[in-house]
């Protein structure tokens, strides 16, 4: 399980982690696609990760190296053209059981109000009794800072507070899994911020396994344990990085060098690999 203190130690490769459990592998991925013109575009190319349960591991890379195609097949939402992507053991032919996923886009229904936003993984799955889930979901609004609002609806709502909305619908049905894709990348710096901070309070308290897509390296490092660094398309696994920083983080570690060299490190190696070509 990820480890929530550490020392301070200088980079080092992500082999170096005590052995735990791994909740999702990747194994040898790759993903082709037709185009209407039937050409063919490599999307992902011999991929391999895993994520340990309790991990908050992080994608990055340039866009259209993979990383949401990446996402999507774990998700069950995507089939690879080969390899194989296991889920607590299970290959992933459809989405998993006890998965949660946040989109960049809230996906949020306009006629509905925030609370029934939040109750919507329950009109699809059996199980659950209302009363109790609506509970749940009025707790999940507390606790990441929107309670008073739950009768509001998202006409009425700011960026952030709407994206905050999804988290707590993904969230609902207490997932083991979360899959988070550049779930920030629209918001405004400030408000990005914050969102770091309350997912952050959320995952130390859950332990819940998370993969996290985005193109922000410091993003990546203020987050993770593991940064998985992505070369341009067809997207490779260039490195895989251990983030060992204490915990909980504060937006103040930013300027501190031992997150200067994480952030530092990770943008030499894309610029080594053409990401940011004029």
């Amino acid at each position: 399980m990820a480890q929530k203190t550490s020392s301070q130690r200088g980079l080092h490769p992500a082999s170096d982690r005590p052995i735990t459990r791994d909740y999702v592998c990747v194994s040898d991925v790759s993903k082709t696609y037709q185009t209407p013109r039937n050409e063919t575009i490599e999307a992902l190319s011999h991929v391999s990760l895993t994520l340990t349960t309790g991990e908050f591991l992080s994608v990055v890379g340039p866009s259209g190296c993979g990383k949401s195609t990446l996402l999507k097949c774990i998700a069950g939402l995507s089939a690879p053209t080969s390899g194989l992507i296991t889920v607590n053991g299970r290959p992933v032919k459809e989405p998993p059981p006890k998965m949660g996923i946040v989109f960049q886009r809230d996906i949020l229904l306009d006629w509905l109000n925030i609370v029934d936003n939040v109750l919507l993984p329950i009109r699809y799955t059996r199980g659950h009794n209302p009363e109790t889930a609506r509970q749940s979901a009025m707790r999940l609004l507390d606790t990441i800072g929107l309670a008073g609002f739950e009768h509001n609806h998202p006409w009425e709502l700011s960026g952030g507070m709407r994206q905050r909305v999804a988290i707590c619908r993904s969230l609902l049905l207490e997932p083991d899994l979360l899959l988070m894709d550049e779930p920030f990348g629209a918001l405004d710096a400030l408000t990005r911020d914050e969102l770091n901070l309350v997912l952050q309070r959320i995952w130390l308290r859950d332990e819940k396994s998370v993969l996290f897509i985005t193109h922000s390296i410091q993003e990546a490092v203020f987050l993770s344990d593991r940064v998985v660094v992505m070369s341009p398309g067809p997207g490779r696994i260039l490195e895989m990085l251990e983030i060992d920083l204490p915990r909980p983080r504060e937006l103040e570690i930013r300027e501190t060098p031992e997150f200067g060299r994480y952030s530092s490190h990770i943008r030499a190696l894309l610029e080594r690999h053409g990401a940011f070509r004029r």
